[in-house]
């Protein structure tokens, strides 16, 4: 039941039994979709602690993709899963419910001794549910055989020395996207970029994401992998490895040595370098636009940087990165007298004339006309 507006919520039960003691496991779930589809297997492997060598199944979507006479096609995360834990899935025949009969007959007994002694009591919340729903099945699963000597779990207790060993880790539902590798060698994920050999720019790669890390798929081969960034969007994850040679030598640059380095250079180019840090909330982020302006000094000379980020500075206090470059292009920065091509009236932001010498020019032409 919601606790805002009071409307019933609909719950759907997920039945698993073992076909020799009939030990079983119940769990409710809010949705028939893949996620919940695969938390039911990987929490009834843990309950059973350990792995049934077959699992056989009903021919629903999110488990079996086709199943025709001459060909079974498994869902791929489906497919994972049963590869994970060394398993193997024989879905049932289409309307074959007898190939998997003492489920079926364990459903209906459930729907009588778990389903049947909760359906007056009123649920807050789905893990309130499904306490309810594992104290009925402890009671279920120890309940005497009607006909025979024992119990579920007395049965079980032989059956589970032929179950598979769980593997180290549980299983973890993944998707699948396909992406193309950058010109900065990223893929972007969710607004979160990733690097990738820069031997792979322009080509398309499958990657595989779970909750906690990201894989990179080339031609079926996995080529890297990242732990899943969460957080502010437009994060990077970025190893060494995946530079190209001549963007690895500036991994160990810092804001004190991008500051150092443009001191060398005269006042004004650390004005700049020193504004590039600063105008974003994460240092980190103005690091690229320091790194471009490194590669000016290199292309046009240490001393026409300066020159051009002081004629920069004169018309604007905020620079950036292709205004100096465009000064550079245009060889603006070697004209020496600058008040000769720059009128007397500009302003600080470069403005030679107002706007209202402006809107009365446009006045007079629309009275010309």
């Amino acid at each position: 039941m919601d606790t805002d507006t009071g409307e019933l919520i609909p719950a759907y039960v997920f039945v698993s039994t073992l076909p020799y003691s009939g030990y079983s496991y119940v769990e409710a779930f809010f949705s028939m979709e893949q996620e919940c589809w695969i938390a039911a297997h990987v929490n009834a492997f843990k309950y059973f602690g350990g792995v049934t060598r077959i699992i056989q199944c009903d021919n629903l979507k999110t488990g079996v993709d086709k199943h025709t006479r001459s060909e079974v096609m498994i869902n791929k995360n489906y497919q994972e899963m049963a590869e994970h834990y060394g398993t193997a899935i024989i879905p049932c025949r289409v309307r074959a419910p007898k190939d998997k009969a003492y489920v079926e007959g364990t459903v209906g007994i459930i729907s009588t001794y778990i389903l049947a002694a909760l359906r007056n009591q009123q649920f807050l919340s789905l893990a309130e549910l499904n306490e309810s729903v594992h104290e009925r099945l402890e009671l279920f699963n120890n309940k005497p055989f009607q006909k025979k000597d024992g119990s579920r779990a007395i049965a079980f207790a032989e059956e589970k020395l032929f179950l598979l060993a769980l593997p180290q880790r549980q299983f973890e539902l993944s998707k699948w996207k396909i992406a193309t590798v950058g010109p900065n060698y990223h893929v972007s994920i969710d607004n979160q970029n990733y690097s990738v050999s820069y031997e792979y720019i322009k080509q398309k790669v499958d990657v595989r994401l779970t909750k906690n890390i990201i894989e990179v798929f080339f031609d079926g081969n996995r080529i890297c992998s990242h732990p899943r960034l969460y957080g502010r969007f437009g994060q990077y994850s970025t190893m060494e490895a995946h530079m190209p040679p001549n963007h690895q030598k500036y991994i160990a640059w810092n804001g004190e040595r991008f500051i150092h380095w443009a001191e060398k250079i005269g006042e004004n180019t650390t004005v700049v370098v020193r504004f590039f840090l600063s105008r974003y909330k994460v240092e980190q982020q103005g690091y690229k636009s320091c790194m471009a302006l490194l590669t000016l000094a290199d292309k046009y000379s240490a001393e026409r940087l300066e020159v051009a980020c002081t004629r920069t500075l004169s018309y604007t206090q905020r620079p950036d990165f292709k205004g100096i470059q465009a000064i550079l292009q245009s060889g603006q920065d070697k004209i020496k007298d600058e008040s000769a091509t720059i009128p007397s009236d500009t302003t600080q932001y470069g403005f030679t004339r107002g706007a209202e010498y402006y809107r009365s020019n446009k006045l007079e032409y629309r009275r010309d006309n």
